[in-house]
């Protein structure tokens, strides 16, 4: 009973494909199709659909190894890793699946015989739990297994019943558990709670449906959902009672450990900081690898934190510099073999990781100026206490860890509003599940699945024709309620049996067009998507007459705007296809919009793209076109697809056939969106604009056919009124703005020199009269018209006319202000211009820096230049004493 991770991974697998489980891949930790998760966090999230009735597979039994992330929501561990030996952030789960095949009995009898027999554990060591009202489930346990009598425990429904959610699918279940204490004593009441017990596997049986109004009936089809954690599971098979002592872990937590001079296991507070790191650098390498990029917001909100969770535990080990990168290779190398995703995204888990831990030093040394800012405008307001939204708004902004602004603060004497923190966070995760939850409230999904499960799937038939004639209308909404009628100016949706219209998904949007009923009744179709699988949704305005449920209804698509789009989705294939080419297979897809008027496509990749290099691949892109290759678009199985090279994304659904596009040659990729038939109806490519969008992804946006057409005009048009104003050549445009730019340039260069030149006579005329404190002379005023260099050779004149003393000068410019602060060299010691420009800048809510002789410092409120300006005395004044 010694068997590796890799091997307690495979043996799952291999036991269930020899009963006739189809081995289904992990799907990835973007949930696809769910917008009510954040992260896949349990292996039945890809067969929701299937559970719920909206979809069917090939199969009818399933096993998998599941990636899963549990950090957010109910299913939030991320606070208990570290001092938890059993936790984790992202796990593997173990599962096994019937859909409507075998029930009870055989998924009672297989997890007994592969925790026995395949696995070896010893049965005496074993105990099951059942639903307290399941005398079903306790019965089998005692006919189909060897389970030690009395070893079968009822519980309650806190512990031993699930449900999908409110309504649809739910069930009892059954647990079975692991007695690591067990020597012969007989235990009347077992703790499962208790450090003796772990959880090894749960059976849910999915037997019943809820109603909203409370009533629970029983499925026509039950199926079985369960799961094991892989982590728990071989730590009971290498014979230890810690997750983090198996082969998953220690491969990621010794390295960190010598390189800060420690060893795992003597010191309790480094034990905790090494379990995190180790923790959290497998979630950043899938993270990812699915496509997940640091962000402040959502899913790469939630990257970007663990990331600095982990950097924050590292410093307590006495890391100074990145490392946590390759703790996050370490993974790759490790668990590449399992997942080939981690080594395909071996460069970008490499550069992304780096990028951020630097990112995040850098932003640690700025938050520490902005948290001594705001320490120094608390104690102007006599303020002992850090409000909570200032504590948010370093963690938030600043990137400042509440754990470490606790720490600055009892430096300085001073309280944290804790509680106030966690309301600005509580919001702010509001505001995050708003990002990804999706547009629609779950009541309306549920109504729409219920209209799913009474009229089966929309017939989509847009992918030959663009009329459909006597389609049937299944249903009608209005302000998200059922309706029979929508009557002439009214808005709503629409649901037929059969259409022409795409709904938007892939990022590309949906159709619009119009319909017209047997009636008289018409109107136009505002767009179309698809909120719950399988279920077509046409947004629609009556212009005259009405439309009823159960009208035959004619159909027709804007065949025009389709046509453009068409051309649009076709180009991002061959621009992905050119950016792998020019860039390097690390890039990847991270989003994409297609519209009928531009294509903008997002992409991994680690710096901005040249000139050069977009226009190579402007060219490749016009060449593919003038090509006129076919693009051949086939069905097959997912498997086939993959293995015959074809691009695909985790985050996007696929389900057991897929639709495959390829320009040959070029590009294949899975993808359901609309196409053209030859790459020459693309007409001509046009980038407009590359930028970064986050760390890590950059963006692409072009212009294809009509539009492409158009911007090229404009282009010319500008070129030949620009060359008509410089009355030169067009092809000599860019040589004439380059000599009058640089004729520019010298002007304001002699007219800031002598805008210097006046403010240095008028202020000379001060130096004789200047104030003093104490024995140093200073000359302060507010200067117009100079810029921060002006601003800056004026003070160095008037600190070389005043022989010794400060020099502060201020301006105004669009709404804002600036300072500069020079003071001689026989002064910068007892008075260094970087806290003289730092104490006057809080006055203006800005910040600044600079040496011992000369700083600057801005700020939003030019208001407040009289008051800088006002206090520079009392700030020497200070300063001396």
């Amino acid at each position: 009973m010694n068997f590796t991770a890799d091997q307690v991974r495979q043996t799952f697998i291999d036991f269930f494909v020899a009963r006739e489980h189809e081995h289904v891949p992990s799907a990835s930790l973007v949930p696809a199709g769910d917008p009510t998760l954040l992260f896949t966090n349990a292996g039945m999230n890809q067969f929701k659909a299937v559970f719920l009735g909206e979809a069917t597979r090939p199969y009818s039994r399933a096993v998998t190894v599941q990636k899963c992330m549990r950090v957010s929501g109910k299913h939030n561990d991320l606070e208990t890793v570290g001092p938890s030996l059993a936790h984790h952030t992202f796990f593997e789960m173990l599962g096994n699946f019937s859909f409507g095949d075998y029930f009870k009995a055989e998924a009672i009898r297989m997890a007994w015989e592969l925790m026995t027999e395949g696995y070896g554990l010893p049965r005496e060591r074993l105990w099951a739990t059942v639903y307290e009202q399941d005398d079903e489930a306790e019965r089998l346990w005692q006919q189909e297994t060897d389970l030690l009598p009395g070893r079968v425990v009822r519980l309650g429904k806190k512990d031993n019943y699930w449900s999908m959610g409110e309504t649809g699918p739910c069930g009892p279940c059954s647990e079975l558990h692991y007695d690591y204490e067990w020597d012969g004593t007989p235990v009347a009441a077992p703790d499962f709670d208790s450090d003796r017990f772990v959880e090894l596997w749960n059976l849910v049986f999915m037997q019943f449906n809820a109603a909203a109004d409370g009533t629970v009936t029983p499925l026509p089809r039950p199926n079985i959902d369960t799961g094991a954690g892989l982590e728990r599971l071989a730590a009971v098979l290498q014979g230890t009672r810690s997750n983090y002592d198996t082969d998953l872990f220690q491969p990621l937590i010794e390295p960190v450990a010598a390189a800060a001079g420690r060893s795992y296991g003597q010191e309790p507070e480094a034990d905790v900081a090494l379990r995190v790191i180790a923790d959290h650098s497998r979630a950043l390498a899938f993270l990812l690898a699915d496509g997940v990029m640091p962000a402040n917001e959502g899913r790469g909100y939630v990257l970007r934190r663990l990331l600095r969770r982990a950097m924050r535990f590292g410093m307590k080990l006495g890391f100074e510099a990145p490392f946590l990168y390759e703790n996050a290779l370490r993974v790759v190398e490790t668990m590449g073999h399992a997942y080939p995703e981690l080594p395909q995204r071996r460069r970008l888990i490499e550069r992304v990781t780096r990028a951020e831990e630097e990112r995040f030093l850098q932003t640690l040394a700025a938050g520490s100026q902005v948290f001594n800012e705001l320490v120094a405008r608390l104690r102007r307001e006599g303020c002992e206490v850090i409000p909570g939204e200032e504590a948010f708004r370093l963690y938030d902004t600043h990137g400042l860890p509440l754990e470490l602004t606790r720490e600055f603060a009892a430096a300085e004497k001073l309280a944290v509003d804790e509680a106030g923190f966690e309301r600005a966070m509580a919001s702010q995760r509001a505001r995050a599940r708003s990002a990804w939850k999706g547009g629609i409230g779950e009541p309306l999904r549920e109504l729409l699945r219920g209209i799913r499960r009474a009229h089966g799937p929309t017939e989509f038939l847009g992918y030959e024709q663009v009329e459909v004639e006597g389609a049937s209308v299944l249903a009608l909404l209005a302000d998200g309620a059922l309706v029979e009628e929508l009557g002439q100016g009214a808005q709503g949706e629409m649901i037929v049996d059969r259409t022409p219209f795409y709904a938007e998904s892939g990022g590309q949007v949906g159709d619009r067009g119009c319909f017209a009923t047997a009636g008289g009744g018409s109107g136009e179709v505002l767009d179309t998507t698809r909120p719950v699988s399988g279920l077509i949704v046409h947004r629609v305005r009556v212009d005259s007459g009405s439309v009823r449920v159960g009208d035959r209804v004619d159909l027709a698509i804007d065949a025009h705007r389709r046509e453009r789009t068409r051309r649009n989705h076709t180009a991002t294939h061959l621009l992905h296809a050119a950016l792998r080419e020019r860039l390097g297979e690390h890039v990847r897809q991270a989003g994409s919009l297609v519209e009928p008027d531009r294509l903008r496509f997002d992409f991994t990749h680690f710096e901005p793209v040249t000139g050069e290099q977009l226009e190579e691949m402007e060219w490749e892109i016009n060449r593919q076109v003038l090509r006129d290759l076919g693009v051949d678009v086939s069905e097959m199985s997912y498997r086939e697809a993959v293995e015959r090279g074809a691009l695909a994304f985790f985050g996007e659904k696929y389900g057991d056939r897929v639709r495959v596009v390829t320009v040959p040659g070029v590009s294949m990729e899975l993808c359901g969106g609309t196409h053209v038939e030859r790459t020459g109806q693309i007409g001509p490519f046009l980038i407009v604009r590359e930028e970064s969008v986050a760390a890590g992804t950059r963006r692409i946006e072009a212009l294809t056919g009509e539009s492409a057409v158009q911007a090229l005009q404009r282009y010319r048009r500008t070129v030949r009124d620009t060359a008509a104003r410089l009355r030169a050549p067009e092809e000599g445009v860019v040589e004439s703005v380059q000599r009058l730019s640089a004729r520019t340039q010298e002007v304001e260069r002699e007219l800031e020199a002598l805008r210097v030149k006046v403010a240095s006579q008028e202020a000379g005329r001060e130096l004789g009269a200047a104030e003093r404190v104490g024995d140093v002379a200073i000359v302060r005023r507010e200067v117009d018209g100079l810029d921060a260099a002006g601003m800056r050779a004026l003070a160095d004149d008037l600190k070389r006319r005043l022989g010794s003393g400060v020099v502060v000068l201020a301006a105004r410019r669009d709404g804002k202000a600036s300072l500069v602060v020079g003071v001689t060299s026989d002064l910068a010691g007892r008075l260094p211009a970087g806290e003289v420009v730092r104490r006057l800048a809080s006055i203006l809510g800005g910040g600044g820096g600079g040496h011992g002789e000369l700083a600057q410092a801005g700020g939003p409120d030019a208001a407040k230049v009289a008051d800088a300006l006002e206090r520079v005395p009392q700030v020497i004044r200070d300063l001396l004493e």
